[in-house]
């Protein structure tokens, strides 16, 4: 009986946003062969969640989807529109952002001095997803993917063993070993999320930035740096290639030919010299250009979805001839492909034989060209097939046998070609392609131009230019006959695969051994290039090069408590909620981290007392709780009383009535008090004693259409803060307050143009002596980027009076989304953002920068722990500690070693 592991509904979206864009398919997942009683409650979740979004209004010159009910499937939620919105709202409401907020915030942000104290790496540890400790009911372990780390977007490798890679929020890292004992290279620049990396003929190392999925957790960048010597150096600002036209974009894909680089990015195709580096990058094309900056529509809220590139091929006979895929993944009349005309204008290319050139079938597109030129490879992901079909988004995989990108292209490979070549996806509603638009990598052998690589949810080979396929990487071991939950039978049956969701791959060599290396949502693996199968076509020799030493994690929360099990006495369990690899439990003497919980990890709470008591929030407020850190060896699959992890989710679950991540926190006062938002402000009293949703009562009731995006409380006074509508048509914030036992319940009164701005509350932190002193923190940016009704200035408020009447105190905050915010037990403050972490001193009013050698990363939450040490959740570069009493003297030393 398979575990319940993260699956795909892709859902609709309204909003696009200088983070990422939008889904726009709307697909119910298919189920677990066991039929999981938990994956059948995740499937009505996602029902109804796109039963919600399908009734609003559709992103600009998008294709109608439709919504598909396919059996009782596990819905997995990161890519759907809750998810999508999540960071899109949280970034822009109520209006669009102007490029150039992140550079801004980030100058600002080298000006400001800094604490005393470092931060301490948590993560350091290999986070083994496949812990057979962890085999519980709500489980990932077992899929076979072994170590993972957080998204690999970028790869690039040379024949001497240097491997490179990107992470998706975590900047580049190096490994002289052909993978492993990994070094960051880019931590001084301005921002760490990555588009792609490519080495030139040169052996210089182009690193693009903004992450080039248009995904709700992606994040801009600040252009295209080059390193001249990949080897030894490391990035830094003033390797920049440029101005900064390539700021605030994202970038899909570079490409070389003719002495020129050229790169396919959210606004349009541009180019560089690759012999003079200095000068600006040039726009060759773009379909719209009236909605680029500057442009007499760039304040459209459609205007980032009209200009969209995604891949440039360059005839290997002719570099002069270039034909360019352009287009928004979810259908606009401009997409399509285009080549440069007698007269120097871009045409639209009417055929190219099999391979679609209609606005309605060229969506996200990969290309790779054959280190010969004998060959052209290309992915197609198509509008149209997205939005009508149930099971995939892909129209196919082709060839060019000319070596030319004009053609003519064939068909080599469609959704049913690869469902039978081995895939894991079999299930409707769920089949190869069907996350096309956000999954997609292919390359060349460069020692036979037949052989190719290539990744959609899961890798696949072939040796004789698509005539036969093999899943080498399939989505995970569930299913198979050789799979079993069992930890004892995990060592040999099956053969070990990736993590699921392909971003990138890249070919190399190590001692003279020819390799493969793929990236994808848990991190970095490789195989020899020519590697050998199992009896079902999958690679028996995948590595996963994800060895504590590369940490790209993603994490959303963090959770820390005592390790009652540590003989000294001193030791913490942490454990944190991340993107796509469920929940990392890390405890004092671990030499490895664990999964102890599946899916995608939200928010989380963890017992101080003790660190084996951990509630986790998969997505939408679908709580469980465990009291003995979800230890179990899967014997719960033949006697369900043996399961350790319990679903304790508050009812607005299953009323569509909760956002993707939704808040939850306890009473730091009494433990067992527990607080949740979604419509309603839900209470328990058990503490992790809890087993039912049941045992929720509702304090007070937001509206309708309103959810809650910050909850706190402190000795039964609650504050909530809420949106409703959550994106930038007609935006609307607020805060109710009351106690614990539905008394006292009332809305503040918050004008849209009052001392609050009207944008997306993140977080609060209570007075614990004193309920009515509050500090609120905002995300997004002020009005000086934000064009929208209220969107005000200033991003930390405080108030004396239980929200009567506001301070604002951001004093010298830089202009970034604000986070998380900590009162500390000294009475300073921490304040966490998408750059960094910020503190202020007892009595005084500005900020510093908190501590040093925390990476340029979002920090997503703060929290302290049982050992006095602050904690910091970063999306992109794992969990990282600070000891709070260092901040004013120059001793980081009390506690470095507890929870290690």
């Amino acid at each position: 009986m398979p575990t319940r592991r993260s699956r795909r509904l892709l859902l609709p979206a309204v909003t696009l946003t200088v983070l990422g864009l939008t889904t726009t398919q709307a697909l119910a997942a298919p189920a677990p062969a066991s039929g999981n009683k938990q994956a059948r409650h995740l499937t009505e979740v996602g029902r109804k969640h796109a039963a919600q979004v399908l009734g609003a209004a559709a992103a600009p010159h998008t294709f109608a989807a439709k919504a598909e009910s396919a059996g009782d499937g596990g819905s997995e939620a990161e890519n759907s529109a809750e998810g999508v919105a999540q960071y899109t709202e949280a970034r822009t409401a109520p209006g669009v952002v102007a490029p150039g907020a992140y550079g801004a915030a980030w100058s600002q942000l080298q000006s400001m001095p800094h604490t005393d104290g470092s931060w301490k790496h948590v993560t350091t540890k290999p986070y083994n997803s496949d812990d057979p400790r962890y085999r519980d009911v709500n489980s990932n372990s077992s899929g076979g993917a072994g170590f993972v780390t957080g998204r690999i977007t970028g790869i690039a490798a040379d024949q001497d063993g240097y491997v490179y890679a990107g992470g998706a929020n975590g900047g580049v890292f190096r490994s002289r070993t052909g993978g492993g004992d990994w070094q960051p290279i880019a931590d001084r620049l301005p921002t760490l999320s990555t588009g792609t990396l490519d080495l030139d003929e040169g052996g210089r190392l182009w690193y693009a930035t903004g992450e080039s999925n248009t995904g709700a957790t992606s994040y801009v960048g600040t252009g295209v740096y080059v390193l001249a010597d990949p080897k030894h150096g490391s990035f830094k600002p003033g390797d920049r290639i440029g101005g900064n036209e390539l700021e605030s974009t994202i970038i899909h894909a570079l490409r070389f030919g003719g002495g020129k680089a050229w790169a396919a990015t959210s606004r349009g195709v541009w180019s560089h010299s690759t012999t003079d580096l200095t000068g600006p990058w040039k726009l060759e094309f773009a379909p719209n250009p009236e909605y680029l900056p500057g442009g007499s529509k760039a304040a459209d809220p459609s205007a980032p979805y009209r200009n969209i590139a995604n891949d440039i091929a360059i005839d290997p006979k002719d570099p002069s001839k270039v034909i360019l895929a352009v287009g928004w993944r979810g259908g606009d009349t401009y997409n399509g492909f285009y080549s440069k005309a007698a007269g120097g204008s871009w045409q639209r290319v009417a055929s190219l034989g099999d391979l679609p050139t209609d606005a309605a079938n060229v969506g996200n597109v990969t290309f790779a060209r054959s280190a010969d030129g004998s060959r052209y490879y290309a992915i197609d992901q198509s509008p149209d097939v997205m939005a009508h079909n149930p099971d995939t988004g892909l129209k196919g995989v082709y060839v060019s046998k000319s070596g030319s990108p004009s053609g003519p292209w064939t068909l080599i490979a469609d959704k049913d070609k690869l469902k039978g070549s081995g895939s894991a996806l079999q299930d409707p509603g769920y089949q190869p392609g069907i996350q096309a638009w956000y999954n997609q990598s292919l390359q060349v052998d460069p020692a036979n131009p037949d052989h190719v690589y290539m990744g959609l949810e899961e890798v696949f080979e072939t040796k004789d230019a698509g005539a036969d396929w093999n899943t080498v990487g399939p989505y995970w071991n569930n299913g198979f006959p050789c799979w079993s939950i069992d930890p004892a039978k995990q060592t040999g049956d099956c053969s070990p695969t990736t993590h699921s969701d392909q971003h990138a791959v890249a070919f190399g060599s190590y001692q003279g051994k020819p390799n493969v290396y793929v990236g994808n949502d848990g991190g970095i693996y490789s195989r020899p290039a020519n590697g050998q199968l199992d009896q079902w076509g999958h690679g028996k020799d995948w590595k996963s090069l994800a060895d504590g030493t590369i940490d790209t994690l993603q994490y959303y929360s963090v959770g820390v408590g005592k390790d009652l099990a540590d003989p000294s006495g001193r030791g913490v369990i942490v454990s944190g909620g991340l993107q796509d690899n469920g929940q990392s439990i890390l405890r004092a003497h671990d030499k490895v981290m664990g999964s102890n919980f599946g899916g995608d990890g939200a928010d989380t709470l963890v017992d101080p007392a003790n660190g084996c008591d951990i509630a986790q929030e998969y997505v939408y407020l679908d709580m469980w709780v465990t009291q003995n850190c979800a230890v179990n060896d899967g014997s719960w699959t033949k006697d369900p009383s043996k399961a350790t992890s319990f679903e304790i989710a508050p009812p607005d679950k299953n009323t569509n009535a909760a956002r993707f991540i939704a808040p939850i926190t306890a009473d730091p006062k009494d433990g067992n008090t527990w607080i949740a938002g979604g419509q309603h402000v839900w209470v328990q009293h058990k503490g992790y004693a809890i087993r039912s949703g049941s045992e929720w009562t509702s304090a007070y009731d937001l509206g309708a259409g309103h959810v809650a995006t910050a909850v706190a409380t402190v000795n039964g006074t609650v504050y909530a803060g809420w949106c409703g509508p959550c994106n930038n048509q007609g935006f609307s914030r607020g805060i109710a307050v009351g106690n614990t036992d539905g008394t006292g319940w009332h809305q503040l009164n918050l004008p849209v143009d009052g001392a609050l701005p009207n944008r997306y509350i993140s977080s609060f932190a209570v007075d614990e002596k004193d309920a009515k002193h509050v500090l609120v923190a905002f995300n997004g940016f002020s009005r000086t980027w934000t064009e929208g009704p209220g969107a005000g200035i200033g991003h930390l408020f405080e108030t004396r009076d239980g929200g009567a009447t506001w301070t604002d105190v951001s004093a010298n905050l830089p202009d970034v989304p604000a986070t998380s915010v900590k009162l500390l037990p000294d009475g300073g403050l921490a304040l966490g953002s998408d750059l960094a972490a910020f503190y202020r001193a007892p009595g005084e009013r500005n900020f510093s920068v908190l501590g040093r050698n925390l990476p340029t990363t979002s920090v997503q939450q703060l929290k302290t722990g049982p050992d006095g040490r602050l904690y910091a959740a970063t999306f992109g570069r794992g969990i990282w500690s600070i000891n709070p009493r260092a901040l004013s003297e120059d001793n980081d030393n009390q506690g470095d070693d507890n929870q290690n």
